[in-house]
């Protein structure tokens, strides 16, 4: 409906026309004799549990401000428009609101010594939007806002810091309370505020927004002032996205839900008492950490060309190595000791479970739900080996989008697509970090539960949460409005919360017609054939082996999402999605009766128009990897050398796949012992005769009628071994 160039518009531009803006060269003049000044960074009450959460994640960041370059410069281009456009393009796939470049003036620095480079990337984040009155997150953000968007900005400083750093570069991220230069100063002279007296106003934000700044010697294209006649953008032509940018009709939809909802229409989907797929609780083994593939991989279970890779395959891009220091750095604050005294008035659960929810929102969550944690969603074992006993009851499940516009512009496995999960991991681990901080404040347990370190395994808590159902990529869920298109993070606690039910959108009958993410996996590793019972789930089982080699392995990009990428439920179904794309979306949710006549239209017109192939105009990175020696942590002796090629497929609708390409299972009985930090290699001739010999869901439950007996192929390895 609205936001009808939005296809066509670059990522670099943002989300807000400052394009149409007058600008005004002679301003810069009168700006550059001004003193900078160092404004405090404001917020309610130092003792404030919120506040509490968000200064300590802000002391983490603060660590990493100045970055050691990589010891060599990458190739990167002389031409500034490319370096500029992959530098812009990363703050807005970090979600700043506004970001904007200009030359450093010697006057700007705080100490009267200028620093090391000459160009300021400045970034803005927008304030959250207003909590519903009756909402206790409303008391909790009061007076807040402003270092809620700080702590924003200063993430995607510090993770352009990083980006900038990977490439040789000297680079330093400052942000209100923790910066050497005017950040006000340069906020004008790149062109994102006017001065109002003593106030800096956006011309879309007033003065609701918090700044951030990488100052760098890293030569970049350059903004110029605002005219002051821009001290307004928000017309008309604003208003209905003429530009392509974010509409103002959509950020007003946006603004007038409930904010314990999000921003999308989640009380329209049907809510159910049982998940849609058939989850046999007492045959569900809980498996230690150390099953989890990627740690497999890690460990030499795969391949020693895979364990030589597991280190940096999710890593190996500039904008990756960026992500990849803050991940580390919030990994110690997602534990604590909780308080001995209770915060007053927190004991009614559906009022938490609604602050929780916008406060979750406010801080980037695009979709959250709750729900009683079943004990078969723990692991039995961490990472080390020791063993977990359930000891939460609740558990906080939030959807982070990997970015639209960064989606359109991916193939899904070319060198942006590990950034695209570990941007999204990043996001999930800081709004359950603080949120975890902030209960324990409040004096209950609890603990985020990030990719890095998890006691909980995400996708039953996403379908018990009721933010999905299972889907054909057995391992993933599908949520009715972000598609495939999202990663997940946790918070787990004893705080009374109203839990919710899980949802049935007609994925079963969806997915059971659609093949398109099978025919396109570029390592056969879905399964094309019906669903079976694997450890006492009922799913589409891929070969997890097989997609976790061809992730760690990939040689013309970083990990994979090819199957995210192509599915036809990833689409943008905002106002400013396409009218086609909204049309199927509100269809799907509201006309399960008709999905049999539906969803086959659907699969042959979304290969009809395309979907699943990446747009030219979305790419804005550098196609660029990060060699040298393999590191779990940053490295600054790491360099970056120029790819020699990029993944950059096309879908094929008419591409001959092997439809009975066998698909190995490796099952609860093949795991590797929880503490065994040695290779324990999967045994590839038994996955394939225990996925030839799976249930099907029909002959377990009749099974389980006539009194049998759980498969072998369900007990855990470690339940079984004789003791030494």
């Amino acid at each position: 409906m609205f936001g009808l160039n939005r296809k066509n518009r670059p990522i670099e531009l943002g989300p807000y026309p400052l394009g149409r803006l007058q600008r005004d060269a002679a301003a810069a003049n009168a700006e550059a004799n001004l003193a900078p000044e160092d404004a405090p960074l404001s917020f309610s009450d130092a003792a404030a549990p919120l506040v509490k959460a968000a200064l300590t994640h802000l002391d983490a960041y603060q660590t990493l401000q100045s970055p050691e370059p990589f010891a060599k410069l990458a190739p990167v281009p002389d031409d500034l428009g490319p370096r500029t456009r992959d530098i812009k393009g990363a703050g807005y796939f970090l979600d700043a609101s506004q970001i904007a470049v200009c030359e450093i003036p010697d006057n700007a620095w705080l100490n009267g010594n200028a620093g090391a480079g000459r160009h300021a990337v400045v970034v803005l984040a927008e304030y959250s939007g207003a909590i519903d009155d009756g909402n206790r997150a409303k008391d909790w953000l009061a007076g807040n806002a402003h270092l809620m968007a700080t702590l924003r900005a200063a993430e995607i400083a510090v993770d352009l810091a990083g980006q900038i750093a990977a490439m040789g570069f000297n680079a330093r991220a400052h942000w209100t309370g923790a910066t050497e230069i005017g950040l006000d100063k340069l906020a004008v002279l790149a062109g994102l505020a006017l001065r109002d007296g003593e106030r800096l106003i956006n011309p879309y934000l007033d003065d609701r927004f918090a700044l951030a700044v990488v100052t760098t010697d890293y030569a970049l294209a350059t903004d110029l002032p605002l005219h002051a006649s821009a001290r307004n953008g928000r017309d008309l032509h604003y208003f209905f996205g003429g530009s392509g940018a974010v509409s103002g009709a959509e950020r007003w939809r946006r603004a007038r839900r409930p904010s314990h909802l999000g921003p999308y229409p989640v009380e329209t989907v049907k809510r159910t008492q049982k998940i849609t797929t058939q989850i046999f609780e007492d045959e569900v083994p809980r498996v230690p950490s150390r099953a989890n593939m990627y740690v497999r991989t890690a460990l030499g279970d795969l391949s020693k060309k895979a364990a030589r890779e597991a280190a940096r395959w999710s890593q190996k891009h500039p904008v990756a190595q960026g992500l990849v220091r803050p991940m580390w750095a919030l990994k110690p604050l997602q534990d604590g000791q909780a308080s001995s005294q209770k915060a007053a008035n927190s004991s009614a659960g559906e009022d938490n479970a609604k602050a929780l929810k916008a406060l979750a929102h406010a801080m980037g969550s695009s979709i959250t739900g709750i729900c009683a944690i079943p004990d078969y969603c723990w692991y039995s074992h961490d990472k080390h080996g020791k063993e977990i006993e359930p000891y939460h009851k609740y558990a906080l499940v939030v959807l982070i989008d990997q970015g639209f516009e960064t989606f359109l512009g991916a193939s899904g496995n070319d060198w942006i697509s590990g950034s695209q999960s570990m941007r999204a991991y990043l996001k999930g681990a800081e709004v359950t970090g603080v949120m975890a901080e902030m209960i324990r404040q409040m004096g209950y347990p609890a603990r985020a539960h990030s990719s890095l370190d998890s006691h909980v395994l995400h996708v039953p808590l996403v379908l018990n949460a009721g933010l999905g159902e299972q889907s054909r990529i057995g391992e993933s869920a599908i949520n009715p409005f972000l598609g495939m298109r999202f990663k997940t993070a946790v918070l787990t606690t004893d705080m009374p919360l109203a839990t919710d039910l899980p949802i049935d959108f007609g994925v079963q009958k969806f997915c059971s017609k659609c093949l398109k993410c099978a025919r396109e996996c570029p390592s056969q590793a879905i399964p094309y054939g019906g669903k079976v019972i694997f450890n006492g789930y009922e799913t589409w089982k891929p070969d997890s082996e097989r997609c976790t080699m061809y992730r760690s392995t990939n040689i013309k990009g970083s990990a994979c999402g090819r199957c995210v990428k192509v599915c036809p439920l990833s689409k943008d179904v905002t106002w400013d999605g396409p009218l086609l794309h909204r049309l199927g979306s509100w269809l799907g949710i509201h006309a399960l009766w008709a999905k049999p006549i539906l969803a086959p239209i659907a699969i042959w017109l979304d290969d009809v128009l395309g979907g699943g192939n990446p747009v030219d105009t979305k790419k804005w990175w550098l196609d660029l990897e990060v060699m040298g020696e393999r590191s779990f942590r940053y490295d600054p002796k790491n360099y970056t050398v120029a790819a020699k090629a990029a993944n950059r497929p096309m879908i094929d609708p008419n591409k001959r796949v092997n439809k009975d390409q066998p698909i190995a299972h490796f099952p609860a009985s093949t795991l590797p012992p929880p503490d065994a930090m040695t290779p324990h290699p999967t045994d590839r001739k038994l996955g394939l005769e225990l996925a030839a010999n799976a249930e099907t869901v029909d002959e377990a439950l009749a099974r389980r009628a006539a009194g049998g007996q759980i498969p072998a192929s369900y007990i855990p390895s470690y339940k079984t071994r004789e003791p030494s």
